[in-house]
């Protein structure tokens, strides 16, 4: 599998928020959003090809029962499926963080973070070439797919929010995936990447909260670490 990074945190995002884990992030993406925050992973995947066996030994050298599978899209990672059933055999809580646009295919997992892009993650032309902004368009949402991870497992539906506009676009979404989905499982993230920006937008998240039932989600490593990799 090829690894962005691995690290051994604090989680700062979810209904997580807070626990100690082990965190995965492989390299590679089928999307380009806009505002990417681990760009190293996604628009420039970078890392180094590590084996399954040697990915889990240092996984299990940490003392965390949890683990977050990140990216980039950890769901396009070669061996992702072995890798998670290795772990489930090793006694570990797996959180895969995805978009939600590959289907999970039997994957094991224990909480899907599943973060569905809204309209303002693709990019502006001048960012990138055309062919990624119209891919990006084309796959960022899936309805489908959505349906099958939350039919199938304990999930969260994690959407990154820069205006009040959106809570309009976030509630379409929802309602087109096939399944019980109650308030609390909705999380609204501000964007941005560093402490002021976050808390210039928690204001309109908490009112949006508020109104509609749904959790507001933190963003603690930003506190905590700032945007940093490996943190």
């Amino acid at each position: 599998m090829k690894i962005s990074e691995l690290f051994f945190s604090i989680q700062g995002e979810g209904e997580l928020t807070g626990v100690p884990s082990v965190f995965v992030r492989t390299s590679g993406c089928n999307l380009r959003c806009r505002w990417c925050d681990t760009k190293y992973a996604s628009w420039k995947p970078e890392g180094e090809n590590v084996t399954i066996n040697d990915l889990l030994d240092k996984v299990c050298s940490y003392p965390a029962r949890h683990v977050v599978i990140s990216g980039g899209e950890p769901m396009i990672a070669k061996g992702i499926e072995e890798f998670t059933h290795l772990l489930k055999e090793s006694g570990k809580h797996i959180t895969i963080e995805t978009a939600g646009t590959i289907s999970p295919n039997g994957i094991q997992c224990d909480l899907a973070s599943l973060s569905p892009k809204l309209s303002d993650s693709t990019p502006k032309e001048g960012d990138i070439n055309k062919e990624w902004i119209d891919r990006h368009e084309s796959k960022r949402l899936d309805y489908d797919i959505l349906s099958e991870w939350v039919n199938l497992y304990n999930f969260q539906l994690k959407f990154v929010v820069s205006k009040e506009e959106e809570i309009k676009e976030i509630q379409n979404v929802i309602s087109r995936i096939e399944g019980k989905i109650l308030p609390e499982k909705v999380l609204l993230m501000p964007e941005g990447i560093d402490p002021d920006t976050l808390r210039s937008r928690y204001d309109l998240l908490i009112d949006l909260c508020k109104e509609n039932g749904y959790r507001l989600c933190h963003r603690l490593h930003i506190d905590l670490f700032g945007n940093t990799p490996g943190t």
